[in-house]
């Protein structure tokens, strides 16, 4: 287990409200928003780098587009004073942004990453995280999942892609924690 330190960022990915949105079906991890704000105090309490990352879809039947409320960034975690905000338009946050440039003008070495969805954003920013050289931690409770239809038409569950996704992660591209996990780790 990593402690963390003044160059580990948290990054808080896409709890936007329009990820509420009943056609999504149904979500695992109720608590998630809590262990990210949980986060935050912490963070914030210690001056730690903070960035926020919001989806800015153009997808014509998304709750994530610009000109729509679901876009907002949620009340729990929304951004205070000058944590930046970055926005996309993918599902990694490296992706068509000046995450990477940021990160690095700040000596940022580890990222700890939390927020939605952990199958789609919270995967792929891991991913890239760990290909570009950044120490990743994903903390399980601070993310969420919804249920998916497979390629073959079966139903699996917001629990079980939620636990395949970290799976995927765990000790490839990142370390998978809980929010009690890293608090204690300091």
């Amino acid at each position: 287990m990593i402690a963390t330190n003044d160059r580990t960022a948290l990054l808080v990915i896409d709890v936007q409200e329009g990820l509420d949105d009943p056609r999504l079906g149904s979500r695992n991890n109720p608590a998630a928003e809590r262990n990210m704000a949980r986060l935050l105090v912490y963070w914030r309490a210690r001056n730690r780098p903070i960035f926020h990352v919001r989806h800015m879809s153009t997808e014509p039947d998304s709750p994530l587009r610009p000109e729509l409320p679901g876009n907002a960034i949620k009340r729990e975690v929304a951004p205070i004073g000058r944590e930046p905000v970055i926005e996309k338009q993918v599902n990694s946050a490296f992706i068509g942004t000046e995450l990477r440039e940021r990160l690095e003008a700040a000596g940022i070495k580890s990222l700890v990453i939390i927020g939605l969805t952990t199958d789609h954003c919270v995967s792929s920013t891991a991913r890239m995280a760990g290909d570009l050289g950044f120490r990743a931690i994903v903390v399980a409770d601070a993310t969420a999942a919804h249920e998916r239809l497979s390629y073959d038409g079966a139903r699996h569950s917001a629990e079980t892609v939620h636990e395949l996704a970290l799976a995927n992660l765990h000790q490839e591209f990142a370390e998978i924690l809980t929010t009690d996990q890293l608090l204690s780790a300091g």
